[in-house]
């Protein structure tokens, strides 16, 4: 039985194993490692306490005193072309199927993808049900606190080290991590690139933005007429949701939450900024735009190093293949582009590659 790790508990690597517990359940055994300390903060700057799930840039934050209130910091709905629709419809399916997914019903001002054959779906119980829905699903041994430094090619397998623990050793190995975290790799990754491949890693390129996630105690009354909306004109915020209202899941029981996200331009001027000093600057913003906005009860700021992919790595649709014998394989959406589709994409690429191999 051959042992795979696939390094990088987000959307392209649960859904990859799941695909490879479904499809190869005798052949293979799954190990995940993220590292996180306790979900996968694979984008993430900052330490964080254990309400908050981050896995990838699937985040969801929940309130340190309620719950029940929860807030996404990082993707906000999903968006369906029709392209993508049809040839991930099964996806989209099991998802609506378990209540992970739902139509979008809510207003939100701004929005370009009101076009013509575009769906858009939200997450009841927070973007991160879909991350954690697919790793139960693949029956991997998940394991947190694991922050591979090091890759060695050891005969026909690989030796793979990490701070504070002994190496292990696997039959293949997957990387899903940004792509400029795969290239800090130490070992024998940088050494098995080809020089085009390493140019083309190179090359990708993200934006970088801040979320803070606002958490309000029950009863309390946020007057506007929206769910969520983009802000043009603010050189610092860019959108703001009420993100039970977005979802649909507004309770008497349980207070309003909030999210913003900065503008690109705002998060690369702070970007090496503590996020202490911050904070006060979003604050101070959302309160021009919304004048009179109750004090919250508490709040979660998150940086965001690599948002979203700007550049992915070109002529290289879903994963790039480092060696074959073992294999190691990387994937994610540096290879695709940043959306819930480009990670399903990169992962069906992965896993063909491992079903070949393996």
């Amino acid at each position: 039985m051959s042992r795979v790790l696939i390094v990088g508990a987000g959307l392209t690597g649960s859904v990859c194993a799941c695909l490879l517990r479904r499809e190869l359940p005798q052949k293979i055994k799954i190990v995940v490692w993220d590292k996180s300390r306790g979900a996968g903060q694979q984008e993430s700057d900052v330490s964080y306490p254990i309400a908050c799930s981050l896995w990838g840039r699937m985040a969801t934050s929940r309130s340190p005193t309620d719950s029940a209130c929860t807030v996404d910091l990082g993707a906000q709905y999903i968006t369906a072309t029709p392209h993508y629709a049809r040839i991930h419809q099964s996806f989209y399916e099991e998802l609506l199927a378990h209540g992970i997914l739902s139509p979008l019903v809510s207003s939100v001002e701004g929005m370009m993808s009101r076009e013509e054959g575009l769906t858009n779906y939200v997450t009841p119980k927070g973007v991160s049900s879909i991350v954690k829905h697919y790793l139960k699903e693949s029956g991997a041994e998940v394991f947190y606190d694991r922050h591979v430094t090091h890759v060695y090619r050891r005969g026909a397998c690989w030796e793979v080290c990490r701070k504070d623990g002994e190496p292990e050793h696997f039959d293949a190995v997957v990387l899903t991590m940004p792509v400029p975290q795969i290239l800090q790799l130490q070992g024998d990754v940088g050494s098995l690139m080809a020089v085009p491949q390493r140019e083309q890693l190179e090359a990708v390129s993200y934006s970088s933005r801040y979320a803070l996630g606002l958490f309000y105690p029950p009863h309390t009354s946020i007057p506007v007429p929206w769910a969520a909306k983009y802000i043009c004109g603010s050189p610092c915020i860019r959108f703001i949701a009420i993100d039970n209202k977005k979802r649909n899941t507004e309770s008497s029981d349980c207070g309003p939450s909030m999210v913003v996200h900065t503008s690109v331009p705002f998060g690369v001027e702070h970007l090496e900024e503590e996020k202490e000093r911050v904070q006060p600057l979003i604050m101070d913003e959302l309160q021009r735009l919304m004048p009179g906005l109750p004090q919250p009860a508490s709040s979660k700021c998150q940086k965001w190093r690599y948002s979203q992919v700007t550049r992915s790595v070109a002529d290289c649709p879903g994963q790039m293949t480092l060696l074959s014998e073992p294999l190691l394989v990387c994937g994610g959406d540096g290879f695709t582009h940043s959306n819930f589709d480009g990670c399903i994409e990169s992962a069906l690429k992965v896993f063909q590659v491992l079903k070949s191999s393996l």
